[in-house]
């Protein structure tokens, strides 16, 4: 048996550190200090952990019914009281407070929203950082108020339209009329501009570049459709239009996605011209959802031949 000496002894356990050193695809998911890095499900839990903690604390026993018994440690309620007013298991509401990996089903989540008294925006987070879809979710309000109404009107000889994230229209201004035809003789569930985009309508007649425009327009109902895929609105849409058009059908099995954006349309308007816009989105919510979209002029042409668009709805 051969004695090593100590710097051979170092050697060997350099080489032996080496070959179980992780691969550098593994090292990327390490900190600058050696520290692990979380995955984003790790971070996601983490961050509903802290979140149903914040919730929890605000909450004093006296607003759920629950009496005041002695003296508290922390404020608001214990974690086996919003167990108790959830009815879900003690344990299993302490370990979704800790961030454990564990499943979650949209049914108890329902019941920990309405234990702490979460307002809709509350409600729609706690379901976003569990990864879960919403039993009851809070449906984007379609109402214009009165204060949008009188903007779109005075945008006017300028287009403009307010859509949904499923392209639904809302409300437009009379110049809007020029290039999708008259909007008030359709019957409201073909008030869609997808819809209009994939069967024969005033709309794909005067956008010149509507095969194009159709890829992103899929892209973005696609990319729009994961948080709203139980509705039975966005179903419904999406099943007439794979029925419907063949061409759609396509590009849905592509699985493309696309956030909205600004760009340009041009359409070929009978009586009028050739319009170059440039469209901008102006979002009227928080969320990615409801939007004012005006088309203005690219060029000087356009600018005087808009104009012409119509005046009265």
């Amino acid at each position: 048996m051969s004695l090593m000496t100590p710097a051979a002894q170092a050697r060997r356990a350099v080489d032996a550190q080496a070959r179980t050193a992780p691969a550098p695809a593994a090292q990327a998911r390490t900190g600058s200090a050696g520290q692990p890095r979380a995955t984003p499900g790790e971070a996601r839990r983490h961050e509903l952990a802290a979140f149903l903690r914040s919730r929890r604390e605000r909450i004093a026993p006296e607003q759920v019914g629950l009496p005041m018994t002695g003296r508290r440690r922390t404020p608001g309620l214990r974690r086996e009281e919003v167990a108790q007013l959830a009815a879900v298991g003690v344990t299993w509401y302490t370990w979704l407070e800790q961030g454990r990996d564990i499943q979650v089903s949209a049914q108890v989540l329902d019941s920990v929203a309405r234990a702490l008294l979460l307002d809709p925006s509350e409600r729609a987070h706690l379901f976003t950082l569990a990864g879960a879809d919403d039993p009851a979710p809070v449906l984007e309000c379609p109402s214009v108020t009165p204060s949008v109404r009188l903007l779109l009107e005075q945008l006017a000889p300028y287009p403009a339209v307010v859509v949904n994230s499923r392209y639904d229209v809302l409300a437009y201004n009379a110049p809007y009329t020029g290039i999708v035809g008259d909007l008030a003789a359709l019957a409201p569930e073909d008030r869609n501009l997808m819809w209009m985009a994939f069967t024969p309508s005033y709309f794909r007649e005067v956008l010149i570049d509507y095969r194009t425009e159709r890829l992103g327009m899929v892209a973005r109902f696609r990319a729009a459709m994961a948080e709203h895929s139980s509705e039975p609105a966005w179903k419904a849409l999406l099943a007439r239009a794979l029925k419907a058009s063949p061409d759609f059908a396509e590009l849905w099995q592509r699985h493309d996605v696309m956030r909205p954006g600004n760009g340009i349309k041009r359409f070929q308007v009978p009586g009028v011209g050739l319009l170059s816009c440039e469209y901008t989105n102006f979002w009227l919510s928080p969320r990615l959802g409801t939007r004012m979209v005006t088309y203005t002029p690219l060029d000087e042409q356009t600018r005087a031949l808009m104009d012409r668009l119509p005046t009265d709805s």
